[in-house]
């Protein structure tokens, strides 16, 4: 076989293949080639004696520091050729992480859950990242070698095992990818040419739009382009994108979305690219022909936010904003609460409105938790460890029933006890050290006890924070499974509760009230502490699903403290109620 690296700047390049060294050929662009046979290899530059791994590696057996190895994605024998693909309008996502999500922490053991997610309701698995990082536990987003599955989870054949059987049940997979930074340990990119240009708040960032930016775009196309055709991947959920550095005309993720299209007609099946993005900035899910990048979706953190503000109460830091009265329904139909307004926390104005007129709800991810906002959390708590069982009822209503796409961490759905923590696990002990007291500090510095923030190095955190797949048999996690698998039920049982039309969308609170009209529907939510008897603009109906024991009365629904009611006007073209409702006197 050839094998070929990108080394624009050295005057000589090795490859050490199986303990032998050879020497390399330069060509045109800064490319060096050898043909040698072998499975083992590193490369060897100018006169360093450090053997350093392939930063185009599909292999790394011996982990990010150690040889890569040849591997052939043909070799795999795949099942899914009738496989037509999962678009992202009308269903729903499930974000997991394999080291967690099971005891045994490999793909192997996660597909045999799958059933649990098909049983569910969901469409689309959103699987955080499997590059290769540095130690064996991790959250993934310290990857170093981002072609690599990481080998604890099982390597490149057993994440296309998970694949394939996710496609054998009707699953699709989205993979999270991080290019808008490397992790600490292993990031050798930048002895090979001009990976890198300056740093951002977690790590050196990519060079896409200095000089030799062109190679180093084309490593991060390649790398998303890659996993969507080599490995059957569905979508992507591109990390953190604000902090992707580019001014170049056509921005990189604009570039990005134009070769999955192609890619997309060519493999014949829809291929989603979701944003996570703090710039609250519709033009990355707006299409080209509108000016727009052309990605598919994007998360919606400040719904997020609203829906934690009501929850929990907590007002602390950058919810501070999001406790304006009415800010739950006004983020509900507008998508961002933030639309050019003042952030406190930002101590500025901060993003722009949204046309709801012409971009489709589904575009925007809704979510109750998510990794990062339970992660990111000093001791990791999920909001089932301070929120009461009715308003977690009412806040998956909200999220269910809205015209997002709505979006579930895993182990919400059964309200699971067991918190998800940041825990990392690098060999290296001074840098190990440098993370344990740099997490410690940062939580101190925002009002929590240094001693109340969990070591990420002890391999305790990471078993405190995979689930306990018992729980699910028990009563009080039963009920809320139950819960979760009825609304997924109810939303896809009735089209009008994931119509994705904004403009076609209202919302509107009334003290601890929250009612979304949905065509003939209505959602009530009441998310205060006393009984309301709240008035509907129907003539009575049905109460298709509810959360505790609400009652209609004439034109009214009365609800308990803490609870929610789905409603089905009389006369509506589905009048009957379905086999996920249970009826009511009107």
């Amino acid at each position: 076989m050839t094998f070929r690296v990108w080394a624009p700047k050295a005057e000589r390049v090795r490859v050490r293949v199986d303990g032998v060294e050879h020497a390399m050929t330069a060509g045109d662009g800064g490319w060096w080639s050898a043909a040698v046979d072998g499975e083992d290899y590193a490369f060897l530059l100018d006169d360093s004696t450090d053997a350093l791994p392939d930063p185009r590696s599909l292999r790394q057996p011996s982990g990010v520091h150690g040889p890569s190895r040849r591997y052939d994605h043909g070799d795999f024998e795949w099942t899914d050729g009738d496989w037509t693909g999962r678009a992202l309008a009308g269903g729903v996502v499930y974000e997991l992480h394999v080291g967690t999500f099971t005891p045994e922490r490999t793909l192997d053991a996660a597909i045999g859950k799958l059933d649990h997610l098909v049983d569910l309701g969901i469409t689309l698995v959103e699987v955080l990242p499997m590059n290769s990082f540095d130690g064996t536990a991790g959250w993934g987003y310290d990857g170093v070698l981002w072609g690599a599955v990481h080998e604890p989870y099982g390597g490149p054949d057993a994440f296309k095992r998970f694949v394939d059987a996710c496609h054998a049940k009707g699953l699709g997979v989205l993979l999270d990818v991080v290019y808008n930074h490397l992790g600490p340990s292993g990031a050798y990119l930048d002895r090979f040419g001009p990976y890198f240009a300056g740093r951002n708040d977690w790590g050196p960032g990519l060079n896409l739009d200095g000089p030799g930016s062109d190679e180093v775009r084309r490593y991060v196309l390649d790398n998303a382009l890659g996993w969507l055709r080599d490995f059957h991947v569905d979508g992507l959920r591109l990390d953190a994108v604000h902090a992707l550095q580019d001014r170049r005309a056509t921005h990189l993720l604009e570039e990005l979305a134009v070769e999955v299209d192609a890619l997309s007609a060519g493999l014949g099946r829809p291929l989603t690219l979701i944003a996570e993005s703090d710039l609250n900035d519709a033009r990355l899910v707006t299409a080209r022909e509108g000016g727009g990048y052309g990605l598919q979706a994007q998360w919606s953190d400040d719904l997020h936010h609203c829906l934690h503000v009501a929850l929990t109460g907590e007002t602390h830091g950058y919810y501070a904003d999001f406790a304006e009265p009415g800010a739950l329904a006004r983020t509900l139909r507008e998508v961002f609460f933030h639309a050019g307004t003042w952030s406190s926390f930002r101590e500025r104005t901060h993003g722009r409105p949204v046309d709801t007129r012409v971009l489709p709800g589904y575009r925007f991810l809704a979510y109750l938790q998510n990794h990062d906002q339970i992660g990111n959390r000093a001791t990791g708590d999920r909001m089932s460890a301070s929120v009461s069982p009715g308003l977690l009822a009412c806040g998956a209503a909200i999220v269910f029933c809205s015209p997002y796409t709505p979006m579930v961490f895993m182990g919400e759905e059964w309200a699971a006890s067991t918190p998800w923590q940041f825990f990392a696990s690098f060999p290296d002990p001074e840098l190990a050290e440098a993370v344990r007291t740099g997490r410690r500090r940062e939580f101190g510095a925002h009002g929590w006890g240094e001693s109340e923030v969990p070591d990420p190095m002890d391999p305790a955190t990471v078993e405190r924070s995979t689930l306990l797949w018992a729980e699910v048999e028990k009563p009080e996690h039963r009920d809320v499974l139950d819960l979760y698998r009825s609304l997924i039920a109810l939303r896809k049982a009735h089209p009008e509760l994931a119509d994705p039309r904004l403009d076609e969308f209202h919302a509107e609170q009334l003290g601890t009230v929250l009612v979304l009209h949905r065509g003939d529907l209505r959602l009530v939510c009441n998310l205060g502490a006393t009984a309301v008897t709240q008035s509907l603009d129907t003539d009575g109906g049905w109460v298709l699903l509810a959360s505790g024991d609400v009652a209609l009365v004439g034109q009214a629904v009365r609800l308990p403290a803490e609870s929610f009611a789905i409603v089905q006007a009389i006369g509506s073209s589905s009048n009957q109620p379905t086999s996920a409702s249970r009826s009511a006197n009107s």
